[in-house]
């Protein structure tokens, strides 16, 4: 053959991970099963009645919006449908919640093909997300910030 050295390496696909397909699946499946479970509980414990969760200690004890803040009610208006209500609650955990969906979608396909997810960010992504949640958190707590509010 003219071009190959008889030296030359054959090269192969990644191999896969052993077990069966369904053996693969078995952590999304889990990740699924509790995020499934949260979501009922919360859907059906009113976050709005008082004595149900705990309060914000940060809220508490200063009067400060954590980035967290209003994330039950949201996931509580999230299982009901009430998307506007639900972004509105918390906007972070309103979009975080059909990213993490995307993201298990991937897994779940990585899986069946045999693949590993590897979510590798890179420092610049890292750095970005740490500056959006620092953002949110200062902006929702400024005198401007009140359509942020829980």
């Amino acid at each position: 053959m003219r071009g190959v050295r008889a030296d030359s390496r054959t090269v192969t696909a990644p191999a896969r991970p052993p077990g069966s397909v369904l053996g693969r699946l078995a952590a999304p499946a889990a990740v699924l099963a509790a995020a499934a479970g949260a979501f009922a509980y919360v859907g059906t414990v009113d976050p709005d009645e008082p004595g149900h969760y705990p309060a914000c200690p940060l809220l508490r004890h200063t009067g400060l919006y954590c980035p967290g803040c209003g994330g039950l009610r949201s996931a509580h208006a999230f299982v009901h449908g009430d998307f506007l209500a639900a972004l509105q609650d918390n906007a972070l955990a309103a979009v975080g919640y059909p990213v993490c969906a995307l993201l298990w979608t991937v897994w779940v396909v990585r899986a069946v093909r045999g693949r590993r997810l590897r979510l590798d960010p890179r420092p610049v992504h890292q750095w970005s997300s740490i500056a959006l949640l620092v953002v949110f958190t200062v902006v929702r707590n400024l005198p401007f910030g009140g359509p942020l509010h829980p």
